[in-house]
């Protein structure tokens, strides 16, 4: 347990940090699942326009920190794969 006020400051950080960050993971993992459901459902302008979202989603998070550049590249080479297989 934390004893000084710097160490209890900085647990309530890393808490307000955790939460905010489960948040924008769980965004990401939606926005990914929405591409791969228009995929399946072989609804091209869905899939497009899905794509374009979840494509956003992975880059704000890369700026934020929260996803590595390398993975953030391959999660869009993924989808983007996908979404070329309806073409």
């Amino acid at each position: 347990m934390a004893n000084t006020a710097q160490a209890k400051k900085r647990a309530r950080q890393a808490e307000a940090h955790r939460a905010r960050n489960a948040g924008q993971r769980t965004e990401l993992r939606t926005q990914i699942k929405k591409v791969r459901n228009a995929v399946t459902a072989k609804d091209k302008s869905a899939a497009q326009q899905a794509f374009r979202e979840a494509a956003s989603v992975i880059d704000r998070l890369v700026g934020k920190g929260l996803v590595h550049k390398n993975a953030a590249a391959r999660y869009k080479s993924g989808l983007n794969q996908q979404l070329r297989t309806l073409a």
